[in-house]
């Protein structure tokens, strides 16, 4: 019989900054909804108060108009607990990225494994991207340490895109960002739409999570996360 063959999928540039960013991301959704119990509203503009016709409300999805005690953090109403926790975390997130994407220009990280190529992008490679996933074929046979193009895709979206986009409309609603740097909020169309534009990448950045750990569980669990504690990943048969 042979031997199952493993490689080496992460490096530990990789697999620190996943771990990192999994529980800053977990706790800043937490805090984050939190922070939105004080005023459970979201507008567009410059200004939003209780008198202003809101383009979403906590009410529409909640009973009470509050996010439950069991998603927030801490469970039980503490405006200034969240927010030191949001603070804390968003900075752990901030610098863990930019570590992180330091390490993946050096070692090529990004060149080697992540680069959206024109191909990647042809309807026909996608649609079979897609068929495959529906088969539960997760990995190409002959490249089995490759990234398929629905997660570069992902990835990027999230490394590139989302996290940024957390990071600076958070600093968009800063007072002492306000001051420093206006034109951050004018990027946004004012701190209610940066406030917005956070809230909506947050959930974003939730679904993604839900679908990542259901991905994880369908190529199997033990296989996909020693890899990403210890490198070694066993190709599947």
């Amino acid at each position: 019989m042979d031997r199952p063959r493993i490689l080496h999928r992460h490096a530990l540039a990789t697999r620190l900054w996943h771990w990192v960013t999994a529980v800053s991301v977990i706790i800043l959704l937490g805090s984050g909804l939190m922070i939105l119990n004080a005023h459970p509203q979201l507008y567009w503009g410059q200004y939003g108060a209780n008198f202003d016709t809101p383009w979403f409300r906590v009410a529409w999805v909640f009973d009470g108009g509050r996010v439950p005690g069991w998603l927030t953090i801490p469970s039980t109403y503490n405006l200034a607990l969240a927010r030191r926790w949001h603070l804390l975390f968003a900075l752990v997130l901030a610098f863990a990225l930019a570590a992180y994407m330091v390490a993946s220009l050096l070692n090529r990280h990004f060149q080697r494994d992540l680069r959206v190529r024109a191909r990647d992008l042809a309807p026909a490679t996608l649609a079979h991207d897609l068929a495959e996933h529906a088969a539960l074929h997760f990995h190409d046979p002959a490249s089995p340490g490759a990234y398929n193009v629905l997660q570069k895709l992902a990835y990027v979206a999230v490394i590139f895109v989302a996290l940024p986009l957390l990071i600076f409309t958070g600093l968009a609603m800063s007072p002492g960002m306000n001051a420093a740097w206006p034109w951050l909020v004018d990027l946004f169309g004012g701190r209610q739409s940066a406030r917005s534009i956070h809230f909506i990448v947050a959930i974003a950045l939730a679904a993604f999570l839900v679908v990542h750990l259901a991905l994880v569980i369908l190529a199997g669990p033990w296989n996909e996360v020693r890899s990403m504690l210890t490198g070694k990943w066993r190709v599947p048969e």
